[in-house]
């Protein structure tokens, strides 16, 4: 065992603080990775907070994890020491359930390991420590390789914010002369409108506010429209193809389906607190679908991976170094960040530690 330092919340309403946690020596088909970046999802404060039920303490939040490789196990062949690579959402899944054999692993039947907060694959009386520490090992087979033609440090939130906005627009197959709606400029939405746009869609940056329309045109999107207008509503009844809403506030789906063409879908990528009311009439008349999307899997994660490479594609992102992590948290939920905050782990190995 291997003591690293880290940061973890003891409770969900305690600030993170240093840390030590134990990381098992290498077996022969792990791998070491010390961690250079690490990116702070929205999931992280759910978590660490207790929002969404069953967290475990102390609990080490992050999974957009970027790092180099210092040790592999004897059985390693897809990684050597030296590489460049990343760690999402999970770390472990059953492997032979219907999902992972179709490279689903996300939707493990039994389960995926979480990259953090899950019962560890080594024991299950353990959980699992995320990326807020300078060092993980993974299994080698969701290890993913990263280009280092990408600023690192913003390449990390792909490993979250990227696949969970590049898998729904494969999955509907996204092309040339598509008419994309995005709600919510964020994390995610910032993520849907660079991906969209990339493909050859006509992108629509569909918000409540007036003041993002600058930030979306750079971005790529070709339109913005304010949905708190009930004329712009009316008007863009039946455009799009695909609406990709990265809203995880309580809000109503049933305008947003209404924008919908014949066939159209509108993908949910946010978790509302409470259920929302759908219409019936607002899907069935037009044949329209409201569907929900997770992260992708390792191999669509790595085929994400290598297409922001060859396409020039990362987050926009803000530094923090780890003593931030409070305040960052604090700035997230209040919408103070443009759009993704990501740790120099450097700052957390060279620190003092005192616990």
């Amino acid at each position: 065992m291997k003591n690293v330092k880290a940061y973890a919340a003891q409770a969900a309403d305690k600030d993170l603080e240093p840390f030590q946690i134990e990381r098992h020596e290498p077996g022969p088909g792990d791998v070491e990775i010390e961690i250079l970046y690490c990116g702070v999802c929205h999931s992280d404060i759910h978590t660490a907070r207790n929002e969404w039920g069953g967290t475990k303490y102390p609990c080490v939040p992050g999974h957009e994890i970027v790092g180099r490789v210092t040790r592999i196990g004897n059985a390693v062949t897809q990684h050597k020491e030296g590489d460049t690579v990343g760690v999402g959402c999970f770390v472990d899944s059953c492997g032979h359930c219907e999902n992972c054999e179709e490279d689903l692993e996300q939707y493990c039947l039994n389960g995926p390991t979480a990259t953090y907060n899950s019962p560890s694959p080594l024991d299950k009386n353990v959980h699992t420590y995320g990326g807020y520490a300078t060092h993980i090992v993974v299994k080698q087979e969701f290890v993913l390789k990263i280009s280092d033609k990408l600023p690192l440090h913003a390449v990390a939130p792909l490993l979250c914010a990227g696949i969970t906005t590049y898998s729904p627009l494969r999955r509907w197959k996204v092309k040339k002369g598509d008419k994309v709606g995005v709600v919510g400029l964020g994390g995610l939405g910032h993520m849907a409108v660079k991906l969209a746009s990339s493909m050859g869609a006509e992108v629509t940056m569909l918000s409540r506010s007036p003041e993002k329309e600058k930030d979306a045109n750079e971005l790529g999107a070709a339109n913005f429209e304010l949905t708190t207008s009930e004329e712009n509503m009316k008007r863009l009844s039946g455009s799009f193809n695909l609406i990709i809403n990265t809203v995880s506030a309580q809000h109503d789906y049933n305008p947003y389906l209404n924008l919908l063409k014949t066939d159209g879908v509108m993908v949910l990528l946010g978790i509302p607190p409470k259920p929302s009311e759908v219409q019936a009439a607002q899907l069935i008349m037009k044949r329209r679908s409201l569907v929900g999307s997770l992260v992708g899997g390792i191999k669509e994660t790595q085929e994400m991976l290598d297409y922001c490479a060859s396409h020039g594609i990362v987050s926009e992102v803000e530094m923090i170094n780890i003593d931030q992590i409070n305040e960052a948290y604090e700035r997230t939920l209040n919408a103070d960040v443009r759009y993704r905050f990501v740790i120099d782990m450097k700052s957390l190995k060279n620190q003092n530690q005192h616990n």
